[in-house]
């Protein structure tokens, strides 16, 4: 059979002159914009093609001609086939200019809107080890690399034809079955990667099943560690179907090896796909949360709890929000998209009272129980869809807000809660977002009655693309 597909080209000597806002470089050739994998502005690099279209192209650098100096060496050995941290190779400054670009691009092009200087960046102290939280999968179908296949030491077990698969890892990016095997991981301290390890260890000496994400077999599906800036640590195993006798082998092998984890949990997940947040999640030993400290107050976290991920620069983050809302004894705020409530409780102490909305009703459950710990009296929550639950009889009952404190998904706002927003006139509204492209749509939709006075953003997320942005805005 004749084969049709046709073969793309290689484009030679493209000079990469900067970085796209979902981390992949730009390169030009004649006026046609290239998306480039695996290269840094500053290359100059031959590009293999994998997708054309009228107005530009997607590829990957084959062969780099001239080195960027903006380069530096990734520290780790799984760069460039695990999807994550993508900007591992470029400087972290210069990853910072980026995401200042980023910022600035968004709100310029697409908000078309009056700004006013946009304050430098605040940088992350910690450009490793800064996470909180991590997940990883386990599968009999791991990724190998060409090395990998090439070297059959690596590639087959000990005298057999099979090729050993096992895997405790990250997915492939594409491609749902397939987990890269990660030996270690520098987004979170230790003993993050020395608690995976071992569990991959025992489950391979114990003859324990991995996960088949395509068949639906398997004993071991996913681990999930938390950490807290206190020392705490939480591990939850997931398990495809209930064992005790195995289950209470491994788990209390993980309890006697690692003193260090206060929360010890596993789930039974028979599901066909990876979420928990609907299960029941069983303390084998332990407490049943982690707490985490900020300013004094405690925020409890729990297995299904929502926390920004960062928990260092989480706190830089809250405290230009508190600064840009500038609350008063005498105000209403609302925290729209409030989550766990932490950014509510956070300036709780300032207003007269905050009112929390949040669509996830275990994540309101999470903001009261905080408020409660810290003796929090002038708060609350309430769970429903944003665009449902902010309407005229939610303000009559709540008040009408001096300042609304908005932090909505990536998507940004729904068009009825940026209307309803423009026709309750707040005096203030502070927007924190982690994407700065909906975050301009926004801005855009409520320059009709507000004015954009101050911008910060904030790198929650060294070694990617990713970038958070706050703006106040103040009416007219």
């Amino acid at each position: 059979m004749r084969n049709n597909k046709k073969v793309l080209p290689i484009l030679e000597n493209i000079s990469v002159i900067d970085a796209s806002s979902d981390g992949q470089a730009v390169g030009r050739m004649d006026d046609v914009v290239v998306f480039i994998k695996d290269a840094v502005p500053g290359d100059v690099v031959d590009v293999q093609v994998t997708r054309k279209k009228n107005k530009f192209r997607e590829g990957k650098a084959i062969k780099i001609h001239s080195y960027s100096e903006k380069r530096t060496a990734p520290v780790c050995s799984h760069f460039g086939v695990c999807g994550g941290c993508k900007w591992q190779s470029m400087d972290y400054q210069w990853q910072l200019f980026y995401k200042q670009k980023q910022v600035s691009d968004a709100l310029t092009r697409i908000a078309k809107i009056d700004l006013p200087e946009i304050q430098k960046i605040i940088p992350s102290e910690k450009v490793y080890h800064y996470r909180n939280k991590l997940e990883f999968t386990f599968s009999n179908k791991k990724w190998l690399t060409l090395e990998q296949v090439n070297d059959k030491s690596i590639a087959f077990g000990d005298g057999s034809d099979e090729i050993t698969r096992n895997a405790l890892g990250f997915h492939i990016p594409g491609m749902f079955d397939k987990i890269l095997d990660i030996d270690t991981c520098y987004l979170q301290e230790e003993p993050s990667n020395a608690i995976r390890n071992e569990i991959r260890t025992f489950a391979l000496a114990n003859q324990f099943t991995f996960f088949d994400l395509r068949e639906q077999i398997g004993f071991l599906r996913n681990i999930i560690i938390r950490s807290t800036s206190s020392g705490e640590w939480m591990l939850i195993v997931v398990f495809h179907y209930e064992d005790m006798s195995l289950i209470e082998k491994l788990l209390n092998h993980l309890s006697e090896k690692f003193p260090q984890i206060t929360s010890l949990q596993y789930v039974i997940n028979s599901k066909k796909n990876d979420t928990i947040s609907d299960l029941d999640i069983k303390v084998f030993k332990g407490n049943d949360s982690i707490y985490e400290n900020m300013e004094g107050l405690k925020f409890k976290i729990g297995p299904k709890s929502f926390y920004q991920t960062n928990s260092e620069q989480a706190y830089q983050l809250y405290k230009v929000t508190r600064e840009f809302a500038g609350i008063s004894p005498s105000d209403v705020v609302y925290d729209l998209y409030t989550g766990t409530g932490t950014i509510a409780n956070f300036v709780a102490h300032q207003a007269k009272k905050v009112v929390g909305v949040e669509y996830v009703p275990a994540a309101i459950d999470d903001a009261k129980i905080n408020s409660q710990l810290n003796n929090i009296t002038n708060t609350s929550f309430y769970a429903g869809d944003m665009k449902d639950v902010l309407n005229n009889d939610f303000v009559n009952e709540n008040g009408k807000p001096d300042i609304i404190i908005t932090d909505p998904p990536r998507a940004g706002m729904h068009d009825d809660v940026t209307n309803k927003i423009l026709e309750i006139e707040p005096r203030k509204i502070v927007y924190v977002s982690c994407n700065p492209a909906t975050q301009a749509r926004d801005l855009q939709l409520l320059d009709a009655k507000y004015k954009v006075t101050k911008v910060q953003p904030v790198d929650m997320f060294p070694q990617t693309h990713h970038v958070e942005n706050v703006v106040l805005l103040e009416l007219r």
